[in-house]
Order: structure tokens, then sequence, then C-alpha cells
């Protein structure tokens, strides 16, 4: 073995030269295989991560109160306002009384009202939206696809996205 061998680190056995040699190439190209599996171990760690976050423990009695409360507003809105027909078409006079009595009501209490009500499914609804654009570069090529920007006047993107093809 000559003094470069030594100074690469080639050993006497082919298996070391093999090695050196790897080593060696993986300074200007990335080992793929290796590559692959860093990826694969990463996937693995998030998918982990997330489903210990949804893991729950079980409820207690007043976690379970709470949680059937907030499942109440949209259920009851929808039933209380099919409900009021039903009550107009049933007792046409106490109906109308009652809503004479509504008519009593001071504006700014009906705004305070409009403000809880539509804050409450403006906030619900922003937090669905927000939950469904979550939705990751990497999870997208998972699935065999990939999602394009909008903006499609960028010269650069543009050039790369034809050289990756």
């Amino acid at each position: 073995m000559g003094l470069i061998g030594k100074i690469l680190g080639f050993g006497s056995s082919t298996g070391e030269v093999g090695d050196a040699v790897e080593r060696v190439a993986e300074v200007f190209v990335t080992n793929r295989t290796k590559s692959d599996a860093n990826y694969y171990r990463r996937g693995q760690a998030s998918l982990n991560q997330l489903a210990a976050e949804f893991k729950r423990a079980p409820l207690g009695l007043f976690d379970g109160f709470v949680s059937g409360l907030n499942r109440l507003p949209r259920p009851t809105l929808a039933l209380g306002t099919v409900g009021l027909f039903a009550y107009a078409m049933v007792d046409p006079i106490g109906f109308s009384v009652r809503m004479q009595g509504l008519d009593t009501v001071p504006d700014q209490l009906w705004w305070l009202l409009g403000a809880i009500v539509s804050f409450y499914f403006g906030a619900r609804e922003l937090h669905y939206k927000r939950k469904a654009n979550k939705f990751t570069f990497d999870q997208s090529q998972s699935l065999g696809f990939v999602i394009k920007p909008k903006n499609t006047d960028n010269a650069a993107l543009s050039e790369w996205q034809n050289l990756s093809r």
C-alpha cells in the first residue's frame, strides 16, 4: 500500500477501498439510499408526533360536560328556528304576541347578540379553514401530485420547474 493510499484511508482489503471510494463520492453526490432512509425516518417521526398530539386522555365528568356544551349552539339554533316556524303554525296568536315582545328589545341588544353569534361561527369557520390549509408540499408529493403556485410570473421558478422535469 502506497503513501497516497494511507493518506486517503485506503486499506489493503477490497471492502475498505470500497468504503473509502463511497465516502469520497458522497462529497460530490448524495447517497440516494441514505437520503431516502432519512426522509422516511423524518416522515415517521412526524406522523408519530401527530398521532401523539391526537391521543386523548379519557374525559372526566366535568370535561365531558363542557365538551357536550360546546356541541350545543349549532343544533340549538337550527332546531330553534324550525321550532319557531312550527310554533307560528300551531299558535299564530301566541307567536304574534311573542314577536311583538321581541320588537321591544333595544337595537343595541340585537347588535350584541348578532356580534356574539357572528364571532362564534366566524371563529369556528376560520379554525376549520386554517386546519384545511395545513396541507404541505411534502404531503402532496407523497400522494403523487404537486401543488403548483398560483403566481406563475416568476421567471426563476419557471426555469427551475423546467429543469426538474
